[in-house]
């Protein structure tokens, strides 16, 4: 069971990495999202990478501490969960299908830790 959690914090890190990568390779910003540098949205997107760059972070270090879990496993939900939800109100845009698909795809292994969490805490028999 500890191999299965530490691989789902795994894929939860492994999704988060590509959009962290943009912020320390700007020109990725340009061709994963058409912005272009100097741009407002091209800063904003920066700024977005660089909070990915915190979600990765967490998640890697939760695969292999389990002091950092419950906080990774807020931060992982949070950030995709409001985006799928941001997607689908917004008429589930084709253009961000595939980020959608990434996260939802993913969404067992978030489902898989938090329920680990609250089985190690007493909360779940």
């Amino acid at each position: 069971m500890k191999l299965i959690e530490t691989l789902c914090w795994l894929v939860l890190a492994l999704i988060h990495a590509l959009p962290a990568l943009a912020f320390v390779t700007p020109r990725l910003i340009t061709r994963l999202y058409g912005a272009e540098p100097g741009s407002q949205v091209f800063l904003l997107m920066q700024h977005r990478a660089a909070l990915f760059c915190a979600v990765f972070a967490a998640c890697l270090w939760a695969a292999f501490d389990a002091g950092p879990r419950p906080l990774a496993a807020l931060i992982a939900a949070i950030s995709m969960l409001s985006f799928v939800g941001l997607w689908y109100a917004a008429g589930r845009p084709p253009a961000l299908g595939s980020i959608a698909r990434v996260d939802l795809i993913a969404l067992p292994a978030l489902v898989f830790v938090i329920i680990r969490l609250l089985i190690n805490r007493g909360l779940l028999p």
